[in-house]
């Protein structure tokens, strides 16, 4: 007896019951990285493709970009990973500097929902997609990065890797991973965009480059 289901499957597909499987297609070598500056120069071209912001500066110029990020953008409310790169930084201290209220990275769904702003770093990027690879933590909670209107991750071009095969390598212990690739974006029935429906309305992405 046929199942109406896989018939139904095999008709849209244009087979017929008892055609021989297609051949496989080939299976591509992984990616190999390019020179540092075209790979960083390719996640940033792709994450400006997908509405998100860039910018290449150094960790001297962080604390003027905060400030311009803040008056710009209407920042009251902010939270960040406590990381001991951002701490460096002094992120937590330029906002407080400005005025912006400082959330618990570790508040409740509600009161990061209420933040403008949500500063990360990440543990990966992918400059052929411009993706942004987090791992979530009790000092890196998930919820920075998708809650806020807006998502700053301040990254690194030691974080290039040359394809998702050495994400899933380096990723084995089962950290949980969240993947960026612009800001949130939804479809409706129309195929209408809309950004920020789910997530974040805009991504800055700013590439740090030297020393502290």
């Amino acid at each position: 007896m046929s199942n109406p289901i896989i018939e139904n499957v095999r008709k849209s597909l244009g087979h017929s019951n008892g055609n021989t499987l297609a051949t496989r297609p080939a299976i591509y070598p992984s990616r190999q990285a390019g020179l540092a500056n075209a790979e960083i120069e390719l996640f940033l071209d792709e994450v400006r493709k997908l509405a998100g912001t860039t910018q290449r500066t150094s960790p001297q110029s962080v604390q003027a970009a905060l400030e311009t990020l803040v008056k710009e953008e209407g920042i009251r409310k902010a939270a960040l990973w406590d990381t001991p790169y951002l701490r460096k930084l002094d992120v937590r201290g330029t906002l407080a500097g400005l005025g912006v209220e400082l959330a618990s990275p570790n508040a409740g769904k509600h009161e990061m929902a209420d933040c403008d702003l949500g500063i990360t770093e990440a543990d990966y990027l992918l400059p052929e997609t411009g993706t942004l690879v987090l791992r979530s933590s009790q000092e890196k909670p998930r919820g920075v990065s998708l809650l806020p209107r807006i998502h700053l991750a301040i990254v690194r071009p030691e974080q290039l890797l040359a394809d998702l095969h050495q994400v899933f390598d380096l990723t084995r212990n089962g950290h949980y991973l969240v993947f960026i690739t612009g800001p949130s974006r939804t479809a409706d029935i129309e195929l209408t965009i809309t950004l920020g429906v789910h997530g974040p309305k805009k991504l800055f992405v700013w590439m740090l480059e030297g020393e502290i």
